[in-house]
């Protein structure tokens, strides 16, 4: 069991690949009862109002698990950050919840920021098809909504690559697609920008990665195929 005086948040979506606040620690894993999705307007930071984003937040289901990053918050700052990033801006609410390590071994309770049908942001469900050309069209001014979604996906692939999220996964493969067929460029999509990624069991991660049969079985054939878009292939529009 962790020391529970320190103060953690868990990350399902853009915290895990651009936290933005100082932390102590993170570590991969996991909350029970909860599924993702991509459920949550957004006109602040990959949208408009004109033109809402998309982004993920957590829908509850006894039977789901959604995976993750915990934070161990590090001063004072990282709360007022969060406060105005997630809720005064994003819409979302905070829960506490229990955070699972991946291997089990340690137990955390963690502060969750979680968007509801009660706010006005809310955009809901949707046909994967809709969710994702919503996706390539919308941008705002933390970056296009693409980024957003393929980082997201890029972490759960290298640090979690045991873990299949077919939501998340099919709209990997839609917005992909979306891009090549529309010859959009994905590098000016992406913002042409690399982000560190500090994880206490990155060196686990990355021997799960080098094992390539059981890697293409855990994350099945949507991921096999978006892998063969190479982003070099893409010609960029002139605008």
């Amino acid at each position: 069991m962790a020391n529970n005086n320190a103060l953690w948040v868990f990350g399902y979506g853009s915290l895990c690949w651009h936290p933005g606040f100082s932390y102590s620690k993170s570590i991969a894993g996991y909350v029970k009862g909860f599924k993702r999705r991509f459920w949550q307007g957004n006109t602040t930071h990959r949208g408009t109002v004109e033109k809402p984003g998309r982004v993920a937040t957590l829908i509850e289901d006894r039977e789901d698990t959604v995976y993750g990053r915990a934070f161990q918050i590090q001063d004072s700052a990282a709360l007022p950050y969060l406060e105005n990033r997630e809720c005064a801006l994003g819409g979302y609410l905070t829960i506490i919840a229990t955070f699972h390590s991946r291997d089990g071994a340690k137990q955390i309770p963690v502060v969750i920021y979680i968007a509801t049908s009660e706010n006005e942001l809310w955009l809901g469900d949707a046909p994967l098809q809709t969710i994702a050309r919503q996706i390539t069209e919308c941008s705002g001014p933390s970056g296009h909504n693409v980024e957003y979604l393929l980082r997201l996906a890029e972490f759960m692939h290298r640090y979690l690559p045991e873990v299949y999220d077919e939501h998340l996964f099919t709209l990997e493969l839609l917005v992909r697609s979306r891009i090549k067929e529309e010859n959009m460029c994905l590098a000016t999509l992406m913002g042409n920008r690399d982000f560190v990624i500090d994880l206490e069991d990155t060196e686990a991660a990355v021997r799960a990665e080098d094992q390539p049969d059981g890697n293409e079985q855990s994350r099945g054939n949507l991921l096999q195929f978006s892998a063969r878009i190479a982003p070099k292939t893409l010609r960029c529009l002139k605008m």
